[in-house]
């Protein structure tokens, strides 16, 4: 079984599991499977031996036996060795749905949206195997990953997401993951214009201004949903504030990965008010004034008071041809 792990930890903090990745999989052990599940060895062996009489897996394809070597129980010195079955993904899931507990549908969800970015980026290795298995190839492969990101045409706070997602113990259902994203776009927000997301929308929006006040659309007129992106009413100049103070992360995340310095999600939370403070950037201290809630009503009225103030092209040219109809008949009757 190939060195590399991927760290999941259950949502109640007791336990933290090694998922052993080989071959584009993840794979345990029987005892593994018990400490994840919160059940006995026995009852996880009766679930496999079930699964393989229902025909529902194929043995040869999920089980992968492994020799290992262990000191020896009745000769001091001695070392023996056995075979060690682990079991892959499709077999970790298929327990789960047996088993029917919380941890079972935690993983679930687990493996349907973390894991599945997991397998395929390979961000989520243990900070202490990183640094006992020369970890290079590792901060090689993180560096491309943060200068990818940078390239990306995602909107700027959305990179800096990204990048939290390299976290060395990233887990989206973690406090720490839900305190960032919950956060960082306002921080951001605030740092430009001292306004948070919601209250610089719920400030600027007007179906008085030219395009209720946005500085930026796709169409002839700003969607709804485009009316309710922050961004959209933010000036040139806050623009590009924004978008220096997300290089200057950027910058600090790929001098940590070139120095090989495992940046955990703390480390991350840290490190966004630190760059504000660095910039001069005045920190936000609280959620705002302004709810979301309070901010998606007013934009909604705003909308409707808008759409009913404006013509659409199509109405515009519907009218301009009955004007020239107009006219005509004007001609023919003179």
């Amino acid at each position: 079984m190939a060195n590399d792990v991927i760290l999941y930890r259950t949502d109640d903090g007791e336990s933290a599991i090694e998922l052993h990745l080989d071959n584009g999989t993840v794979w345990l052990t029987q005892q593994e499977l018990a400490e994840l599940f919160q059940t006995s060895k026995q009852n996880i062996s009766k679930h496999i031996k079930a699964i393989f009489e229902d025909g529902e897996l194929d043995e040869t394809v999920v089980v992968n036996y492994q020799l290992t070597t262990t000191r020896h129980g009745a000769i001091a010195g001695k070392t023996q060795s056995k075979k060690v079955a682990y079991y892959n993904l499709d077999m970790i899931l298929a327990i789960g749905y047996r088993v029917r507990s919380p941890r079972g549908i935690q993983f679930r969800h687990y493996a349907s949206t973390v894991l599945k970015e997991y397998l395929i980026k390979g961000f989520a290795m243990d900070d202490e195997r990183l640094k006992n298995l020369s970890g290079g190839s590792y901060f090689k492969e993180l560096l491309e990953r943060i200068r990818d990101i940078r390239s990306s045409e995602k909107v700027f706070y959305r990179q800096v997401l990204d990048l939290f997602a390299t976290s060395s113990d990233y887990n989206a259902n973690s406090p720490e993951a839900k305190k960032f994203f919950a956060t960082v776009q306002n921080k951001m927000h605030y740092a430009i214009h001292h306004n948070t997301a919601s209250e610089v929308i719920y400030h600027r929006v007007d179906s008085e201004k030219e395009f209720m006040g946005l500085t930026t659309f796709k169409g002839d007129f700003p969607t709804l949903s485009e009316a309710k992106v922050a961004k959209n009413y933010l000036t040139e100049k806050e623009l590009r504030g924004l978008n220096q103070l997300v290089s200057g992360y950027l910058d600090f995340a790929e001098r940590q990965a070139e120095r090989e310095e495992v940046m955990t999600m703390a480390d991350w939370v840290a490190h966004v008010d630190r760059i504000l403070q660095a910039t001069g950037e005045d920190l936000l201290a609280n959620s705002g004034s302004i709810s979301r809630e309070q901010m998606m009503q007013k934009v909604d009225k705003e909308y409707k008071s808008y759409q009913a103030n404006t013509l659409s092209q199509v109405e515009k040219d519907y009218l301009k041809e009955i004007k020239s109809i107009e006219n005509l008949a004007k001609e023919g009757g003179k």
